[in-house]
């Protein structure tokens, strides 16, 4: 449910009456529109927003979004469907030669999901393994996500037909399976993702939100055709077996776990330990090499990972990384510290500077 917005002033020279306005709602179940005769809902897109200068002596200038979605016909929204998303499927985009950034979401707050769309994220995942969330409060945050164009991903917490069910039926652009150790688990977790008999995905696609709610009726012949199918390699197993992960059918990406990593290694919370480092650099050059070793579209793997304070998002970009992503958490955890501490490094120098004033009057 993606759409785009550009922006332009238009001069009129002399106000004109309008008739009045009425609310309308018929595209958008999260929006309300004012309107005259047509439905033109405007909208906050990610795209660069342009203006131009009206001329001189204008006295009046009208305020204007132009959207590239409108109100059409049910039998009609397949075909929209399509234009709109191409334009951030991130399928598409890996395919393209882009590295993209992201955010997970571990807040579970529609808040932020919206601001990190509006900010430029390419992507947000809504994790329900490690943030305390489940399907029920993944929903908003995926409303919010749409409302700003932005990809959605979903981790669910753990790697079962159940859990890919309920988060493939909510319409994400990708979906993240924890812990993969070998083919054999990653054969799986695609064979959650479709539909019998390729697959054993349950099937209740007129209904849910995947589909639209069963408007779009080509659904179930194309949603595979744009979903990201990531799987976590994170422990010593799943790196001895990484090539094998790569090579299956169906998976596009492998995130890399660099923290489990190093707890399955005997090092707990410190990835940034030599040997862990060495054992997950010969696991991104497998999956690196998978891609370049590959043939035709779809083979092989793209690399994705996340940042931590040991590991910069530029740096994990020029060692071949196409999905890099931080945290939610981590970025108002770091923004409130560095206000706090400015606040108070700012009392301490209020206090220094009022004791010299102080033995300055003195004297």
């Amino acid at each position: 449910m993606g759409f785009t917005a550009t922006l332009s002033f238009r001069p009129t020279p002399t106000p004109t009456p309008t008739p009045t306005p009425t609310i309308s709602s018929l595209s958008k179940p999260h929006c309300l529109f004012l309107s005259n005769s047509i439905f033109n809902p405007f909208s906050f897109s990610k795209s660069l927003i342009s203006s131009t200068s009206s001329p001189p002596n204008t006295t009046t200038h009208s305020f204007i979004l132009k959207s590239t979605f409108t109100d059409v016909p049910a039998t009609a929204v397949s075909a929209a469907s399509t234009t709109a998303t191409s334009r951030t499927n991130l399928k598409s985009r890996l395919r393209n030669g882009d590295t993209l950034y992201g955010l997970f979401l571990l807040s579970f707050s529609p808040t932020l999901a919206e601001i990190a769309g509006l900010a430029g994220y390419d992507f947000v995942i809504v994790d329900m393994e490690h943030g305390h969330g489940g399907i029920s409060d993944a929903l908003p945050c995926l409303h919010a996500l749409a409302a700003t164009n932005t990809a959605s991903i979903l981790r669910v917490p753990e790697t079962t037909d159940t859990w890919a069910k309920k988060a493939l039926d909510l319409g994400p652009q990708g979906i993240m399976f924890p812990m993969i150790d070998s083919a054999e688990d990653a054969q799986k977790a695609v064979s959650y993702c479709k539909f019998p008999p390729g697959g054993v995905r349950g099937s209740a696609h007129s209904v849910v939100r995947a589909s639209r709610y069963g408007i779009d009726k080509g659904y179930v012949n194309t949603y595979m055709d744009e979903l990201l199918i990531l799987c976590q390699v994170e422990s010593l197993e799943g790196v001895k077996n990484t090539d094998a992960i790569a090579a299956v059918d169906g998976v596009d990406c492998i995130q890399m776990g660099p923290v489990d990593l190093s707890a399955s290694m005997g090092y707990l919370s410190d990835p940034g330990n030599k040997k862990v480092r060495d054992v997950l650099r010969e696991a991104e050059r497998t999956v690196l090499e998978s891609k370049k070793e590959g043939s035709g579209v779809g083979a092989g793997a793209y690399l994705a990972g996340y940042t931590h304070p040991l590991d910069a998002p530029l740096d994990m970009r020029s060692r071949g990384y196409h999905i890099v992503s931080g945290t939610d958490i981590g970025l108002f955890r770091n923004a409130a510290l560095e206000d706090v501490n400015r606040f108070k490094m700012g009392l301490v120098k209020e206090d220094r500077d009022g004791v010299d004033n102080e033995k300055y009057w003195s004297e």
